[in-house]
């Protein structure tokens, strides 16, 4: 293998809830859930049958031809994340991107919640493979929708590894010379001001502001809500696209469907990955009313395949059967509580299910230990200064008292 990655030695072949279990039989607590992917925990029954039945069926076919299942997707998300009845920052409903039609089972003006591509009232939904998939397309379709190329992003932004996605984000180790761009602006974080400088400096040439409403990658980083009602006020202003990027904390994460909910307001473009799928490869785009679809301006082979919206919709459907939103939260608040109160963290912070905790100089390794001697898997940010919890939705209190008492046993050994 290419030996990019640092790994454990541990090797994952089977897991339940929010347990996984090595080759070994040993079971660990995944409070990581390979970096937010598990949002609905292991071998979901639900799920399994859905992905199952699909597979015994049909596993693929392209866009070339009605998937019937990307309606059905598009109608349980526009309900799950309230854009069936939010439309165009006021009302509208939800469709598959392209397909003309309204949600299954649904009326042209999508009367059973959903998205649409009619060009009227409602969102739309454009699938595709990945998180770095997802802005791309973003990025890239502000740009034809504007006719500009500037972008603005946010310092310490993650928003993926290929060409657009990587340029818009903070972290030159990982930007190769092809992927160096003139076109990204990148701003202070939650600074308005430098924010509004921004748009000033690029001279009526902004096609998009992409943000992340709680930073992963930069270690849980919340923007304030200021920061994105002002995000969404000089995007109006100057005739900007925002994208919402909600890779890592949208899909219920946060107690919200999408964490930009949080300030309020209503992004253009909402990109989704991880929690989507459970751990089936999918990436997707909710894209308001005023931005026009036309034929070939984007395109995936294998995005939206049949098994990947029957995977998205079991995911979407449990999480609002079994208020795993209102778990998220509620389970999140215990946690970021009994964690201030643990010798060796500096600071606690998050929404929901997405929580850093800023340790105390001198506490080095404490990712691995957590691991090897609690058997507690966690994520770890700013070279290890920041332990990253993103367990699934459907934690329990008992599985987060666990990892609390874990955390405080290894920082105070």
């Amino acid at each position: 293998m290419f030996d990019v990655y640092s790994v454990h030695d541990v090797s994952i072949v089977t897991g339940r809830g929010s347990w996984v279990f090595d080759a070994h039989g040993t079971k660990y607590l995944d409070m990581y859930g390979g970096h937010a992917v598990i949002s609905i925990g292991h071998g979901n029954p639900d799920y399994v049958e859905a992905v199952t039945e699909q597979l015994s069926q049909l596993g693929f076919y392209s866009n070339s031809v009605v998937i019937s299942q990307q309606a059905e997707l598009a109608a349980t998300l526009g309900r799950v994340s309230g854009l069936d009845s939010a439309g165009a920052r006021n009302g509208g409903c939800m469709a598959e991107a392209g397909s003309g039609k309204a949600p299954a089972g649904g009326s042209e003006a999508g009367s059973e919640g959903g998205m649409a591509a009619d060009g009227g009232r409602e969102w739309q939904l454009f699938l595709c493979n990945s998180g770095a998939e997802a802005n791309e397309n973003a990025l890239k379709l502000a740009s034809f929708h504007t006719g500009r190329r500037r972008v603005i992003s946010v310092g310490g932004a993650f928003h993926g590894r290929t060409s657009l996605a990587v340029a818009a984000t903070d972290n030159p180790n990982i930007v190769a010379p092809i992927n160096e761009s003139n076109n990204v602006i990148f701003t202070p974080f939650n600074d308005v001001a430098a924010l509004e400088q921004a748009f000033l400096q690029a001279r009526g040439e902004v096609a998009a502001v992409i943000v992340e409403a709680i930073q992963g990658v930069a270690g849980i980083m919340v923007e304030g809500g200021e920061f994105l009602r002002a995000v969404r006020r000089l995007c109006d202003e100057h005739g900007a696209v925002y994208i919402a990027d909600e890779i890592q904390c949208g899909c219920g994460r946060t107690g919200r469907y999408f964490a930009t909910d949080w300030a309020d307001i209503q992004a253009d473009i909402y990109t989704m990955a991880k929690g989507i799928g459970n751990g089936f490869p999918m990436g997707a785009l909710a894209i308001a009313p005023h931005i026009a679809p036309r034929k070939g301006m984007l395109g995936t082979t294998f995005g939206g395949n049949q098994l990947a919206c029957v995977a998205a919709t079991a995911v979407a459907r449990v999480i609002e059967r079994n208020g795993l939103m209102q778990n998220a939260l509620t389970i999140g608040e215990y946690m970021m509580t009994e964690l201030r109160k643990v010798q060796g963290i500096n600071d606690v912070r998050g929404r929901g299910l997405i929580i850093g905790c800023e340790l105390e100089p001198g506490h080095e390794g404490v990712a691995r230990r957590l691991l090897f001697d609690e058997k507690v898997f966690v994520g770890t940010a700013v070279g290890g200064r920041v332990i990253r919890l993103l367990p699934a939705l459907n934690v329990t209190r008992d599985e987060a008292e666990m990892a609390v008492e874990a955390i405080r046993r290894v920082l105070n050994a």
